[in-house]
């Protein structure tokens, strides 16, 4: 028996916050994406039984930037539609050359949509239904995707959360209670994820909180 991986590398895009909340908004920035697929061998049954059943094979995304490397793990079993979205925008090479727009201490960094040349990228997706249901918490670490006002526009940004952000999380089903959809986690590289939490901000248009170095992909 034998087990084959892959990887891949990709591009990104940006988002803006309302009312302290993540939202999405779309400009450019630098940022190169590696993304790993683990895969796992799955042994066979007995002759004439079942085969056995192992867990869940997570994606794993390295997310190489300017900083250093970022390693998420995606949770599929959770967040089913959220991943097969991110994962899109990973092999179509979306998130290369994007940059970490949103840079907030104490809160997030969030990237999807503005490019290093301050030029947006606009994703091709349809927006996605909000996840944030699936039992998930905005706690520290964990990357969740941004949006508009509206519960269901997410498409390409996302964020990593600093702290434990309890008011993003899902409460109920209402323009207000949705929260944002979590949908991996950092499993290496939290290190680097605060040091891009600790450079000097300006504000540029609308954007409030933007690196004055790029922190490029």
């Amino acid at each position: 028996m034998s087990c084959d991986g892959w990887s891949i590398t990709v591009r990104g895009r940006t988002n803006q916050e309302i009312e302290g909340r993540p939202m999405k908004a779309l400009t450019a920035v630098s940022i190169p994406l590696l993304m790993g697929l683990a895969t796992g061998c799955q042994p066979a049954g007995e002759e004439g039984g079942e085969p056995e059943t192992g867990p869940t094979v997570k994606p794993i995304v390295a997310l190489e930037t300017n900083r250093g490397l970022i390693r998420m793990e995606l949770d599929p079993d959770l967040a089913p539609e959220t991943v097969k979205n991110f994962l899109l925008h990973v092999r179509s090479k979306f998130y290369d050359d994007l940059l970490f727009y949103r840079v907030r201490a104490g809160f997030m960094i969030q990237t999807g949509q503005l490019m290093s040349s301050m030029q947006k990228r606009t994703s091709p997706a349809w927006p996605i239904a909000n996840e944030a249901d699936n039992g998930l918490k905005n706690i520290r670490g964990a990357v969740a995707m941004a949006r508009t006002g509206d519960p269901h526009s997410a498409t390409s940004e996302f964020f990593i959360n600093l702290v434990d952000n309890t008011k993003l999380d899902f409460t109920e089903k209402t323009a207000l209670g949705w929260g944002y959809a979590v949908f991996g986690k950092v499993i290496e590289g939290m290190d680097v994820v605060d040091d891009i939490a600790t450079v000097p901000v300006r504000r540029q248009g609308s954007y409030e909180a933007l690196p004055e170095d790029p922190i490029v992909i």
